[in-house]
């Protein structure tokens, strides 16, 4: 580690002897700040060189499996959701017999033909999708850290995209709040009449908690994991403020890290001032919250996102809709306001990074706006 100019340092790692010239092979990063930066850039480039040379010591190359397990164990930006899922992935990709092989000699062929594989064995789209993503990810990753001279897919056209999960109608999304609100009437009766006692408080508080649900999830569009982390103070009058989200069942930022306030209809709002009043009276207890969706009558403990899903996923079912998903009620905010060409309130609505992320995925359902340009042309070619 030498310094070439005040706040300019330059790394240099040996990375073991070349197996056909012999001579020792280095890897040099430049690290810009302090010398305590530059010191953690050099203990991280050791530790990786480490990995490599242990490699190369039993293996002419550094296996894929290898890889992938030193790319999942080297300290990353992501969420805790994000880690759960490449962690199963790197595991899929670890036993398959395309994780023995020298990650640098992967080319796109050897890849497509695993995909065919995964596709013929039973895997969706999606998944062989997931697995691309990682492959790709984690070798771009060791071309950038200097463990491979190449990057093996960096030519390689990956499979398609998978498909958007089709919108909910809105004819179905209104049946659906319909069943919600019935279900709420039979659980508010049968606690009239005492059936069940302690029983039928506990089943309706959850089919109150399920009505909001449908109609935050209608009204707003948030994920899921934004759904679960809502807080009682997060609404204010008729604007609602998304800041945080549960993600691997770990409260944190929003995927896009960014702060948003949605107004909502005066539907949604009266039901969630009516609810939150509603619960308090019934749970006997001075604290109360601050979790919107909980299974504790007080709210003092959140719902699990996985909890919340299985709640919405019964009343579909019960409701004879049991392809219907949390995801899908995003999909109909995004697609009822493009179609109406309020692409910059549906970005701001979902809380896409950006309006192109907005586009690229619901491009669909534009509006068309060519008739003239449609009527312009026949009446040239009109004979």
């Amino acid at each position: 580690m030498r310094q070439r100019r005040p706040g300019v340092w330059e790394v240099r790692v040996a990375l073991g002897a070349d197996p056909v010239s012999g001579r020792c092979r280095q890897r040099s990063v430049t690290v810009r700040g302090d010398c305590a930066e530059a010191a953690e850039a050099l203990a991280r480039w050791a530790a990786l060189a480490t990995v490599v040379r242990v490699a190369r010591r039993s293996d002419p190359a550094v296996s894929l499996a290898r890889l992938l397990q030193t790319w999942l164990g080297t300290d990353h930006v992501w969420r805790p959701s994000t880690v759960a899922g490449y962690r199963s992935v790197v595991a899929f990709l670890v036993a398959d017999p395309l994780g023995r092989r020298r990650a640098s000699t992967l080319t796109p062929a050897l890849v497509r033909v695993a995909c065919t594989g995964w596709l013929a064995g039973g895997a969706g789209e999606a998944t062989v999708w997931g697995r691309v993503r990682v492959l790709r990810s984690a070798l771009g990753w060791a071309y950038t850290e200097r463990i491979l001279d190449r990057c093996p897919l960096d030519v390689m056209r990956g499979p398609p995209v998978p498909r958007t999960r089709s919108h909910v109608p809105v004819g179905q999304v209104v049946e659906l709040l319909g069943y919600a609100e019935r279900a709420v009437g039979v659980q508010g009766d049968l606690f009239a009449a005492g059936v069940g006692d302690r029983r039928a408080g506990a089943d309706l508080h959850r089919a109150e908690q399920v009505l909001l649900l449908c109609h935050l999830a209608a009204d707003t569009g948030a994920r899921r994991g934004e759904l679960a982390a809502l807080q009682l103070g997060d609404l204010d009058g008729r604007v609602l403020t998304i800041e945080r989200a549960a993600s691997g069942e770990v409260i944190g930022p929003t995927k896009t890290r960014t702060v948003r306030r949605l107004t909502l209809g005066p539907t949604s709002t009266d039901l969630w001032q009516a609810s939150i009043q509603a619960w308090r009276a019934r749970s006997g207890s001075d604290q109360f919250g601050p979790w919107l969706f909980s299974p504790d009558p007080s709210h003092g403990s959140r719902l699990t996102t996985g909890g919340l899903g299985h709640w919405f996923a019964q009343l579909c079912a019960a409701a004879g809709m049991p392809e219907v998903t949390l995801h899908r009620l995003r999909h109909s905010v995004a697609t009822v306001l493009v179609g109406r060409g309020q692409i910059l309130q549906a970005q701001c609505r979902l809380g896409h990074a950006d309006a192109y992320t907005t586009l690229r995925i619901y491009s669909h359902a534009q509006p068309l706006h060519d008739v003239d340009a449609a009527e312009t042309l026949d009446e040239l070619y009109r004979t």
